[in-house]
């Protein structure tokens, strides 16, 4: 066998939640491509999901490149498109060899091979770069893939599973490919369309959460880039790509407190001028009250930290490890910092009812970050909480376990029920922060502004939106006109007339 040319394409799944605000490239795909690169293979970066290509289009392509192998990502709700692009990988070239990557691989790699062992050859378990320029070696060499650690594969009628790959040791030393990406169609909405890089400077999670696949993923373990090489990066992509703004994908970047201050020290000398939206902990969020000012010089101007539950016994459940008044007290540091605030409800459990996601409601209220989103439990069959929650489970349709459609009935809730619940959540939520619109800095106000011309225009919240900008009574005066000043906002309005009870998310 002879393997020169690797195609690594992301299916085109869509769900209208991430994607909203802006479009968001494949950050694994830039290392996995750099050390494919630098073992001698040729690359064809293919975000066909970004690009919105449908299989036509992406048939095109990959009949183009001619690729020796064709990898993609599969994380749970894009499982059945990463399926269908192996299958038509296949159709075009029964020789070419199929690799599936990502969460749901990882975890439920048998399932995959046990269903579709004909169209999917291998299962890469875990990070990707190493595991995959050694699979491609052992197969030019005409070697057994079962001695290479971190794969799964079908053989002789049963799977087999070679045993776990070694974590990546020296993150620096990683090669990156960002001159692959087609940097163009990358953008953040909520600022202008600025150029969006998603960068990574650590890998890992020590936290338990029970219903989450990032802990499992990285065996509760937590490795990082040298403050130095990460901020180098970043000022590669400012000068290189227009780079305006980068999201953090790390779960934890601010783990070790020493080198995420360096980061942001780093960041101020050298007037790196790229704003970062960020994920963090609550408790480090805590821990660093004394240096927000220094997050916000660096560059900082995005916060999410996971709340997820309105009750203490939810967010024992979830194994948070924390307290319901530290996050409002979290959610206050960062708005005093005048940083975006945003965290998230993790609704539709079994015990939920709407007089719960009511109180839920007026939980986030207090709580008083400028977004909160209310999201439905997804059931990760992999997850620890996945027991507790099996005999709510609705469907096994994995496209629809994205956050929004929910999968778990309620014991005292139609699923249709619950789905109405949490829209009116969002649409109550939103109408309290846009009647407090003038309590926000000059800049919030602005920012807010974006993100109301997004939700009623490009988000799966179009349909409440707009109906809560149709109902005038709802929302002062005084709103109204800051709204309608928005560029785009007619928009709506002009669709709302036209379609006035259509939920229009993006499919």
């Amino acid at each position: 066998m002879s393997i020169k040319r690797v195609a690594l394409v992301t299916p085109p799944y869509h769900s209208g939640v991430v994607e909203s605000a802006g479009t968001w490239l494949n950050v694994g795909f830039v290392y996995i491509a750099g050390s494919l690169r630098a073992a001698g293979y040729e690359v064809d970066y293919y975000d066909a999901m970004s690009l919105w290509h449908k299989w036509p289009e992406i048939e095109e392509r990959l009949r183009a490149f001619a690729p020796d192998v064709v990898a993609t990502t599969s994380f749970t709700a894009s499982i059945a498109h990463a399926l269908e692009l192996t299958a038509l990988a296949k159709k075009i070239n029964p020789q070419v060899v199929t690799v599936h990557g990502n969460v749901h691989a990882t975890f439920c790699y048998d399932e995959i091979l046990q269903a579709e062992h004909d169209t999917v050859d291998f299962v890469v378990r875990g990070e990707g770069e190493v595991t995959l320029v050694k699979l491609l070696d052992c197969l030019n060499a005409g070697g057994d893939p079962a001695t290479v650690p971190g794969l799964s594969f079908w053989r002789d009628g049963a799977v087999v599973v070679t045993p776990k790959a070694a974590p990546i040791a020296d993150l620096d030393a990683l090669p990156m490919a960002w001159d692959l990406v087609e940097w163009p169609i990358y953008r953040y909405r909520a600022k202008n369309n600025a150029r969006l890089a998603i960068v990574s400077s650590s890998r890992g999670c020590m936290e338990k959460c029970s219903f989450c696949s990032q802990q499992l993923f990285w065996e509760r373990s937590w490795r990082a880039r040298s403050a130095e090489n990460f901020v180098a990066e970043l000022e590669l992509l400012r000068d290189s790509y227009g780079v305006e703004v980068a999201m953090l994908s790390d779960e934890i970047p601010t783990f070790d407190r020493e080198r995420w201050v360096r980061i942001l020290d780093l960041m101020i000398e050298r007037k790196v001028g790229v704003k970062l939206l960020m994920e963090t902990r609550v408790d480090d969020i805590l821990r660093d009250a004394d240096i927000m000012d220094k997050y916000r010089e660096a560059g900082v101007e995005h916060i999410y930290v996971g709340v997820e539950a309105g009750d203490q016994e939810t967010l024992d459940l979830f194994n948070k490890n924390t307290k319901v008044e530290q996050s409002k007290a979290a959610i206050d540091i960062i708005n005093n910092a005048d940083i975006v605030s945003e965290t998230s409800f993790v609704l539709g459990m079994p015990d939920d009812t709407p007089e719960s996601i009511a109180k839920t409601i007026e939980l986030a209220k207090h709580y008083n970050p400028d977004m909160a989103f209310f999201l439905a439990i997804a059931p990760w069959p992999y997850a620890e909480l996945y027991p507790e929650l099996e005999q709510y489970v609705a469907t096994t349709d994995y496209r629809k376990y994205n956050l929004v459609e929910p999968v778990i009935k309620p014991k005292n809730m139609t699923l249709e029920e619950l789905e109405r619940e949490l829209g009116r959540a969002s649409q109550k939520f939103f109408m309290h922060k846009f009647q407090n619109l003038r309590e926000l800095s000059p800049w919030k106000q602005e920012f807010m502004l974006a993100v109301f011309d997004i939700l009623i225009n490009n988000s799966y919240l179009a349909g409440q939106m707009r109906a809560m900008m149709k109902d005038g009574k709802q929302m002062p005066p005084e709103v109204q006109a800051l709204v309608r000043s928005v560029k785009g906002m007619q928009r709506g309005e002009d669709a709302l007339q036209s379609h006035p009870h259509t939920f229009a998310p993006i499919p």
